[in-house]
């Protein structure tokens, strides 16, 4: 609406009834009326003195019509009919404000204004708002009902019929949703046209001839302005090209050029006026619904700010009251009673009807307090519960029985604490919070025997884990042919013993019998993926199993005493056999073979003749196929596979790579045995010998002085040999043979000499003997020293010659 437009308006009809005709006829010239033809529409409202409508026409469509002061007291405002020009909407509109109903400056008696004034308003406008408040939604004699079944009948006896769209405007609307308000009006305006005595010739004519409906809700202008506000200017938008197809008034009938207008209302209020007997609904009843209305707000706002409700309410929302039911009671009943004294002089049925519904509105105001009171119970009565229940168990007290018994005496607790809380006005149904508490309880039971069987299922599998992990390995650390049938027998055995103990323990519980079942499958698969998994852990290690077992059966005989290669073993045989082992040892690692029909699987041929080369294998390895080039074993799903043919073979060829050194090291130390047992040279070198030392051989027979001296340097070299034992220093190799043997030939050679110069000490004692004897005697003594220091070498012990006895 822009600001510098000028506002028009007009008293249409003054109090007294009597049509300002110079009026109209100067604000049809000032707002140029005429000059619109058919484009104009006509919007009055209607209802009950004080109720807001001219702030509504006022804020919707731009108007100043006189306003009600609140802070003056509640009195009238409008008198007669005003007429004004909405400001910014297209196409030209006209606002009616009428004199509202059920004033009291008109008194109890003179209502015929009020009629008449409402049935000029529907008879001219095209589009009537009809002002109702929202609390007045249901009733009989609110929001205008009565006096609209009274203008439907006249105005169809006086009027061809015409289309007026009603639109209830629900003033301070409540949490109640408008779908939920708006099917009610509408039963109720067709039951108004339903009840209405008609014409014959409208006998059979719809509601939806004569009239459109419409209903919108508003938010309170004085609690909620600015909410009013936007509302009102969304319901603004709907006025503009009203008289549009598909518009608020676009399918009205008989409309009256704008030039004609004012001729127009002046007739339809001439007619009003003289029909003097319309037969509208006494306006005691109209005085009795406000009143009464009035008289239970009044009361509903004293409970709401009495002490003792807020000190009740604020108690009840911080734990149990006790004696909470019977203070509420009293307090309501305080409350009724004196509604009914206040407004017992009134009609009883609009009486009835109002103090029923300041009950509901009492009652939904305690409801949040009886629901915390009842909430208190049942979490008070379900700790009580869990801490009972826990005690019996700790008693030693069957599962079964105690929750049974916890649940009878609990629940029985809580019927009685209900008794206590309730409402006698209201007809409560605490079934609901009851069965909450149930399902609380089995919840809570079904989660304590969770807990347990868990524990109790926890307990059988750690027994299981105990029972076969040990010896798996054991069984898995020697592997042989008869690795896998062990562990069949021991899975067979344990699993039938912890099943067995374990089925008894659940019958304790109280479980189903599927529950037992799957829990008990569930504790075999466990068993089985036990073994399964130490299996794969094996089969991860099985090339360092391999290895060690290689190392184990090579280097040691059949008593386990590791092996000293001298020369007599059969290394090719050895390396074979602890390769065979090896073999057997990846074929049992590479399938799981928990199944009887798993026996029937011959992986170890497969690998022989795969892996273990014979002859005649080179040549048929290039003309059949490798049956290792696979990545799944015949007739074995991958969950059993443990090592793949692809992965075998790659394993052997690791294998076989890291132990040929072991190998390798064996044939050395064997070469090396014999090199050092052997010290005589060749055939052909002792013939050479013989030949080219055929002189040196005649000059040493010729000589025999020679042969003495060769003869002792052989036992000195003799004796230095043993002294030094280089036949055991060059046994570990050549070259540590010779740092030995550098060591120690020095200290050896000076405690050779030592030993022959204390052999020679005693013989200066002795007196000189004859030169032919002692000759004699000297070739003798050399001779008898010589032998006696080579024995003294050979033997390691210390003692005298026996030529010195001599």
């Amino acid at each position: 609406m822009a600001k510098s437009e000028i506002r028009f308006s007009t008293q249409l009809i003054d109090g007294d009834g009597t049509f300002n005709v110079e009026g109209i006829e100067k604000f049809m010239k000032d707002v140029k009326l005429a000059e619109c033809g058919l484009s104009y529409a006509v919007v009055s409202i209607m209802g009950p003195q004080s109720s807001g409508k001219s702030t509504l026409l006022n804020n919707l469509f731009g108007t100043d019509f006189r306003e009600m002061d609140a802070f003056k007291g509640r009195s009238q405002t409008t008198k007669g009919i005003w007429l004004a020009k909405c400001a910014g909407i297209e196409p030209c509109t006209l606002v009616m404000d009428l004199e509202g109903t059920d004033g009291r400056e008109r008194g109890e008696d003179d209502t015929a204004f009020e009629k008449q004034s409402s049935l000029f308003a529907l008879a001219v406008s095209d589009i009537v708002l009809i002002n109702m408040w929202c609390h007045d939604i249901g009733r009989e004699q609110a929001a205008n009902k009565p006096l609209l079944k009274t203008v439907f009948q006249v105005m169809m006896r006086l009027f061809s019929p015409r289309k007026t769209t009603l639109m209830f405007v629900i003033r301070d609307k409540t949490r109640t949703p408008l779908e939920n308000l708006e099917p009610v009006l509408r039963e109720d305006i067709q039951k108004i046209w339903d009840s209405v005595p008609k014409p014959q010739a409208h006998k059979e004519t719809p509601l939806s001839e004569f009239f459109n409906v419409e209903v919108v809700a508003l938010s309170s202008f004085e609690e909620k302005e600015e909410q009013f506000k936007e509302q009102v200017h969304e319901l603004r938008q709907r006025f503009v090209h009203s008289i549009n197809p598909g518009g608020l008034a676009g399918d009205r009938r008989g409309v009256v050029p704008a030039s004609g207008f004012s001729f127009s209302a002046q007739q339809i209020w001439k007619v009003i006026k003289e029909n003097k007997d319309l037969d509208l609904p006494a306006h005691k009843v109209m005085v009795a619904t406000v009143r009464c209305e009035e008289i239970a707000n009044e009361k509903y706002a004293l409970f709401a700010a009495n002490e003792d409700w807020r000190q009740l309410e604020e108690a009840v929302q911080s734990g149990p009251v006790a004696g909470f039911g019977k203070k509420l009671n009293s307090l309501l009943d305080t409350c009724l009673s004196e509604y009914d004294v206040e407004a017992t002089y009134f009609d009883e049925g609009v009486r009835t009807a109002k103090q029923k519904h300041l009950q509901e509105k009492l009652l939904q105001l305690v409801q949040p307090a009886f629901h915390s009171a009842l909430g208190h119970i049942r979490i008070g009565t379900f700790d009580k519960f869990k801490e009972a229940f826990d005690k019996a168990l700790n008693k030693g007290e069957g599962f079964s029985e105690a929750a049974n018994n916890c649940t009878g005496i609990f629940m029985a607790q809580f019927d009685e604490a209900c008794a206590d809380v309730v409402i006698e006005v209201a007809d409560w149904d605490t079934s609901k919070v009851r069965e909450k508490l149930r399902r609380d309880i089995d919840a809570h039971v079904a989660s304590v025997r969770a807990a347990k069987l868990s524990e109790l299922t926890t307990t059988y599998e750690e027994k299981l884990k105990e029972a076969l992990s040990g010896p798996i390995e054991a069984l898995f650390d020697g592997a042989n042919n008869e690795t896998w049938p062990s562990i069949r027998k021991l899975y067979k055995r344990e699993t039938e013993s912890a099943v067995s103990g374990f089925s008894a323990a659940l019958t304790r519980f109280d479980a189903d019998e599927e529950t037992q079942k799957n829990m008990i499958v569930s504790l075999e698969n466990y068993a089985r993926g036990l073994i399964e998994t130490k299996a794969r852990d094996e089969a991860c290690r099985v090339l360092i199993r391999m290895k060690e077992k290689f190392t184990t059966l090579f280097s040691h005989d059949a008593e386990s005493m590791p092996r000293i290669w001298t020369g007599s073993e059969d290394i090719r045989s050895i390396t074979k056999t602890a390769r065979y082992a090896c073999l057997k040892l990846l074929s049992v690692m590479t399938v799981i073979r928990l199944d009887d029909k798993d026996d029937t699987l011959n992986i170890e041929n497969i690998l022989a003749k795969a892996l273990l080369d014979s002859p005649n294998e080179k040549e048929k390895k290039i003309t059949t196929v490798d049956p290792l080039a696979s990545s799944t074993w015949e007739k074995v799903p991958a969950s059993k596979t443990l090592i793949t043919p692809v992965q075998c073979k790659s394993l052997w060829r690791q294998f076989k790579i890291e132990t040929e050194y072991t190998v390798s090291q064996a044939i050395a130390a064997q070469e090396a045995n014999k090199r050092g047992n052997n010290w005589l040279p060749p055939p052909w070198a002792i013939v050479a010998l013989l030949i080219l030392g055929f002189n040196e051989f005649m000059t040493l027979l010729r000589n025999p002085l020679y042969l003495i001296l060769i003869f002792i340097g052989y036992l000195l070299i003799k004796a230095l040999w043993v002294q030094l034992d280089v036949a055991g220093d060059f046994r570990h190799g050549a070259l540590a043979g010779l740092l030995s043997l550098s060591t120690k030939f020095l200290p050896t050679i000076m405690n050779l000499m030592r030993k022959l110069a204390e052999e020679g000490v005693p013989e200066t004692n002795n007196p000189q003997p004859t030169p032919s004897t002692s000759n004699q005697t000297t070739g003798s003594s050399v001779s008898s020293t010589a032998s006696s220091k080579v024995t003294f070498l050979e033997r390691g012990t210390e003692y005298t010659a026996s030529s010195k006895e001599e």
